[in-house]
């Protein structure tokens, strides 16, 4: 069990990251014109959808007491207009994130923070819905939801990867998952599966340092993964080269197909390049273009 210090040692170095990443975010999705976006779209309107059981941080006033009466469960009923404009962001906060090469470098946690709140400004500000993938953050507009998103952003996970959060996707709504992705495939094939099944169309934006593209390390070498649970010693790592960019290069395509199979777009960004590059990528791809981040 977490002592009390330590509970609040890590909550007070979470609190104190809030402020850097929002004026961050803010700064950079200021500098991407809002163009058309949303409600305006053909087809839009204020019909009746569907109805869902009610989540966590739904408000009292929007459960529908005649659907709910017939049963146990709450349930919520939704207009067309407001499926649409809902967006469900999931950033990877695994710690295999908080990897970079240089002193001069971001690591992949904070462009992949940066870039998923500065997205969630734009599209809030753009008359949309965003909130996080699963139950913890129901998509919400207003700046109150940006700050919630900045606390959820901030907080890191222990193991070295964390899996793509798949739970509660509106049908027909849209997605933004960012991460290295270099976990298990077979979690991000379930979550892009189940996404296709239920109407949700996104982008999966990849990360990766330059140092995990180029692979540059030589004679003896440790390799301990971030977490600390993995570990590997070699002393000819330049041998280990062309098998890691083989590997890498097949992930790449299996990520690629599979966003294909799905209906999604794929991205792929550097953290040595500008985040400015990566959210206009982002942005562009919400409204169904496609290119390189």
């Amino acid at each position: 069990m977490t002592s009390p210090l330590a509970l609040r040692e890590k909550a007070e170095t979470q609190a104190a990251r809030l402020p850097a990443l929002l004026a961050r975010a803010e700064q950079l999705a200021g500098a991407v014109l809002l163009g058309d976006h949303g409600r305006r779209r053909a087809g839009m309107g204020d019909d009746f959808w569907q109805y869902r059981p009610a989540q966590l941080g739904d408000s009292r006033r929007m459960i529908d007491h005649r659907r709910s009466a017939m049963g146990d469960v709450q349930f919520v009923r939704e207009r067309e207009w407001q499926i649409a404009q809902s967006v469900m962001l999931w950033v990877d906060q695994g710690a295999a994130m908080r990897f970079a090469s240089g002193d001069a470098l971001p690591t992949k946690a904070e462009r992949a923070r940066v870039l998923g709140l500065a997205v969630a400004i734009l599209l809030i500000r753009g008359g949309e819905r965003v909130g996080l993938t699963g139950t913890r953050l129901p998509p919400r507009r207003g700046n109150p939801q940006i700050l919630r998103l900045a606390e959820m952003f901030s907080e890191d996970a222990e193991d070295d990867y964390a899996p793509p959060e798949h739970r509660a996707m509106i049908p027909h709504a849209r997605a933004v998952f960012i991460s290295d992705f270099m976990g298990d495939i077979a979690d991000v094939r379930t979550a892009l599966t189940k996404a296709a099944d239920r109407g949700v169309r996104g982008v999966l934006l990849h990360v990766l340092d330059p140092a995990e593209e180029a692979f540059p390390f030589r004679g003896r070498t440790v390799f301990q993964s971030m977490g600390g649970t993995i570990e590997h010693e070699t002393l000819k790592a330049s041998e280990l080269k062309d098998r890691y960019l083989e590997r890498l290069a097949a992930r790449k395509a299996e990520l690629q197909h599979l966003c294909s199979v799905a209906g999604w777009q794929y991205g792929l960004h550097h953290t040595e390049t500008p985040a400015q590059a990566g959210l206009l990528w982002l942005w562009r791809a919400l409204d169904g273009g496609a290119g390189r981040a």
